[in-house]
């Protein structure tokens, strides 16, 4: 009887743990109630040593979620920094701000020891994404962003919004002038970077979502970074031996350098296989102010019957064979003053437009109105932009007339050098571009100060034929908006 009694306290006991466990469990609401479940430790690769000293849990969590288990000091916005990059959200004030949803529609940010969160979003695998295919003629409406916009909670505002006023694409920065690559990238050349684009295919599926046609800037061959590292690589004196200065500063690589061509033809390829749909090169020609005779480069050694525009046409044959298989655009950004096909500035900056427009699909000219200083007699050439986009256009469309390039110029939307910046000298801008035979356009503001096209876009969609024809993505309707969430 002794012995029965004691099994009949062990065995009421046990039961009573039972019950309790399950009634603990039952009290986390998202499980039960939000369909299929599973069980889920929480994770921390990838986090801090303060973070991955959280306490591991078993629980339940509806599917693409997983719980976590805060720790002294933790708060809502150092988790999701921390988290961000296992999930579908694409800037870490978003997931901050799902989390504070999903958990309640709590308000504040701070967390207590051994509290467990839900943390939405969570990718069970990296984000792979792919190019949308558009014909060369795809009449892009573009801004454009620099790598640290582009990263950031304005930038995403800004694409948005473009996509509100009607934009269908965005170029940003791959790598500036500076060097620097504002995207991972595995190379030896690359060194560490600070990168600003943390999932570049996270991010071109976000642009994809929201109807924009993703193009990659490169700033090929003025790269600071690059010759500050590696002064082996840069533009030599034929004086001193030493790296060769461009008005005192070193910021030029040797343009014929074959391991300069090459490190960026990696970077572009990189790119293309992230889901970006356009490669556009810019700088993409030698160095043209500075003390020209005393600059000396590889080309000179090795191909010493070549010309400057010899060396930017093998590079640009090279770069266009393996670029064109993987689906993607080549765009080129070249002087708009190379429409006056000067003698002096095709030596300089080797800019042959009639030999470039055979490898690309698309040609740039950098035509704003601002920049044509001492042209066509006019004492201030920012405020006639109906001559200079007109005059521009015409000789850029004369001298590829027996190429297949589209001509798709940048236009200026910054004030610089001009008294009429407007809404309307947007427009000017655009519409003299269409009549000249451009398809689309590309908007520069180093700033990222777009609110004069935000004013004149819907204008020119009112009258959409004057001034642009309104093309968009495949499987994507005219009247899309920036509706999608990113972190979706």
């Amino acid at each position: 009887m002794r012995r029965l009694g004691t099994f009949s306290l062990i065995f009421g006991a046990t039961a009573l743990l039972a019950i309790v466990t399950w009634l603990s469990v039952s009290r986390i609401p998202t499980a039960a109630a939000q369909g299929p479940v599973q069980i889920v430790r929480t994770s921390t690769t990838g986090h801090t040593a303060k973070l991955s000293e959280a306490t591991l849990t078993t629980a339940l969590a509806p599917p693409g979620t997983e719980f976590y288990s805060a720790t002294r000091g933790d708060s809502i916005p150092v988790v999701a920094r921390h988290y961000l990059k296992r999930t579908s959200y694409l800037t870490s004030s978003e997931l901050a701000e799902a989390i504070r949803k999903t958990n309640g529609n709590r308000t504040g940010n701070n967390l207590k020891a051994g509290e467990q969160i839900l943390m939405p979003g969570i990718l069970a695998a990296p984000i792979v994404e792919k190019s949308i295919p558009v014909a060369k003629d795809f009449e892009v409406r573009a801004i454009y962003l620099t790598g640290v916009m582009a990263g950031s909670d304005h930038g995403v505002r800004i694409i948005r919004h473009w996509r509100e006023v009607g934009g269908n694409a965005v170029v940003f920065d791959i790598k500036d002038s500076d060097g620097s690559v504002n995207i991972v990238f595995d190379h030896p050349l690359a060194g560490r970077q600070h990168t600003y684009i943390h999932d570049l295919p996270k991010f071109t599926r976000f642009l994809h979502a929201q109807g924009m046609h993703a193009i990659g800037r490169i700033a090929i061959f003025r790269d600071q970074r690059l010759v500050e590292t590696h002064p082996e690589l840069a533009v030599k004196s034929h004086r001193s031996g030493q790296p060769w200065r461009e008005n005192g500063k070193l910021v030029w690589t040797d343009t014929s350098n074959p391991k300069v061509q090459e490190y960026n033809i990696a970077l572009a390829k990189y790119v293309a296989d992230s889901g970006v749909d356009e490669i556009q090169f810019d700088y993409v020609r030698f160095p043209a102010e500075g003390d020209q005779k005393d600059a000396s480069f590889y080309f000179q050694t090795e191909h010493p019957a070549w010309h400057r525009w010899d060396v930017i046409t093998d590079f640009l044959k090279h770069a266009y064979a393996e670029l064109h298989p993987k689906g993607v655009l080549l765009s080129l950004d070249v002087f708009g003053v190379m429409a006056w096909q000067r003698p002096i500035d095709l030596s300089h900056t080797g800019q042959d437009i009639v030999g470039m427009a055979k490898y690309c699909d698309v040609l740039s000219p950098m035509i704003y109105p601002s920049h044509f200083f001492g042209m066509d007699g006019y004492a201030h050439p920012g405020d006639a932009p109906e001559h200079f986009i007109g005059e521009s256009m015409g000789r850029f469309k004369l001298i590829t007339k027996d190429s297949n390039a589209v001509i798709r110029p940048w236009l200026q939307a910054f004030r610089w050098r001009t008294k009429t910046y407007s809404p309307e000298y947007i427009q000017t801008q655009v519409r003299v571009a269409k009549e000249k035979g451009g398809i689309g356009f590309l908007f520069w503001n180093a700033g990222n100060d777009y609110s004069k096209p935000y004013a004149a876009m819907p204008v020119m969609r009112a009258a959409k034929e004057k001034y642009f024809r309104g093309d968009e993505l495949p499987g994507v309707a005219a009247t899309t908006t920036a509706s999608v969430p990113s972190g979706q």
